[in-house]
């Protein structure tokens, strides 16, 4: 039996189609942009994650999680973060979408 590779983006163009799916994702919005944040920081600080998780005091499993966007971080573990990957942490409110 022979397996057809289907490319990663041709699955998300079909799911895209998907009203809910669209819904669901945009919801996740905040989430996967704090998580391309911190990935973003690690690698600008040329990091590994075991490298960044030596300097916060963690493990690699810890650092992997938070970069998934499986788990929030607090704001002690953001300043940790920030302090690890020589940054500056800046939290922000921005005006919301209005609601329907």
């Amino acid at each position: 039996m022979t397996r057809r590779m289907i490319p990663a983006e041709a699955v998300f163009a079909e799911w895209r189609k998907d009203d809910g799916y669209r819904k669901a994702y945009a919801a996740l919005e905040d989430e996967f942009a704090l998580a391309e944040a911190m990935i973003n920081a690690r690698a600008k600080a040329g990091l590994t994650q075991e490298q960044l998780a030596r300097k916060m005091h963690t493990t690699q499993a810890v650092i992997a999680r938070l970069e998934s966007g499986r788990v929030k971080p607090s704001t002690r573990t953001l300043e940790r973060l920030a302090t690890a990957t020589g940054t500056k942490l800046r939290i922000s409110f921005e005006p919301g979408r209005r609601r329907a």
